[in-house]
């Protein structure tokens, strides 16, 4: 009986601290987040003007479903970096397909006729990915955890696919610091795992500027 109550109290104590961690962490969220878009306001002014220059006219931002906490899809958004119907025409090129999924659900950009001239500058600076402060402020994904991946991708995360399901979706994590798209799976799959485990404040304060340095070297974008 004494056994069961010193459990139940571990058992508290561990899920108030993460009640607590997660209390830090979305405040954290919002808060820079917020103060990032600020900063970067001229960038997404500027970044939206070059479209008006393409010769194909077509949505500013691109849409694609992506499974968040719990299993939950939602919409990430990015400047859009490829051409119109880019999915698509990508699964109607049977070869360019598999060796799409063969190489980590990615292809490099001079193999990838979906990326136009803006996108390879977008992709290759990663400012691209600045929509995505709006899933944070929605609360669908956090400035840092695990990418958000599509459904496909699950079955890399086999019979962990509940842990890697229990936080939120980052825009950065340990995967992009320690190589991006350098790191294909299932390597990439141990990184975000060992992120879910080993999450802080402070852990997360470390990623954050080791991303600013991964951005500014252009390592590992695609």
């Amino acid at each position: 009986m004494q056994e069961n109550n010193v459990e139940t109290k571990s058992e508290f104590r561990t899920n108030k601290q993460i009640r607590y961690n997660q209390t830090i962490k979305r405040t954290m969220d919002l808060f820079l987040s917020t103060i990032i878009l600020i900063l970067l306001l001229p960038f997404f002014i500027l970044i939206s003007l070059t479209y008006l220059f393409e010769e194909k006219k077509g949505a500013i931002l691109f849409r694609q479903k992506r499974v968040g906490e719990n299993g939950k899809e939602f919409y990430i958004y990015k400047f859009r970096s490829m051409i119109i119907d880019a999915e698509k025409k990508l699964k109607e090129n049977t070869d360019l397909y598999k060796e799409f999924i063969s190489n980590g659900y990615k292809l490099e950009q001079d193999r990838d006729p979906r990326i136009t001239k803006i996108g390879f500058f977008l992709r290759k600076t990663s400012l691209d990915e600045l929509p995505q402060l709006f899933n944070v402020i929605k609360g669908e994904m956090s400035l840092v955890g695990p990418r958000p991946i599509i459904e496909e991708e699950l079955k890399e995360y086999q019979h962990r696919r509940n842990e890697f399901l229990s936080v939120k979706p980052g825009m950065t994590g340990l995967w992009q610091v320690s190589g991006r798209s350098e790191i294909a799976y299932p390597e990439r799959t141990n990184l975000e795992l060992k992120y879910i485990k080993k999450q802080s404040f402070l852990f997360d304060m470390k990623i954050l500027f080791m991303t600013v340095i991964t951005v500014l070297k252009k390592k590992g974008a695609v």
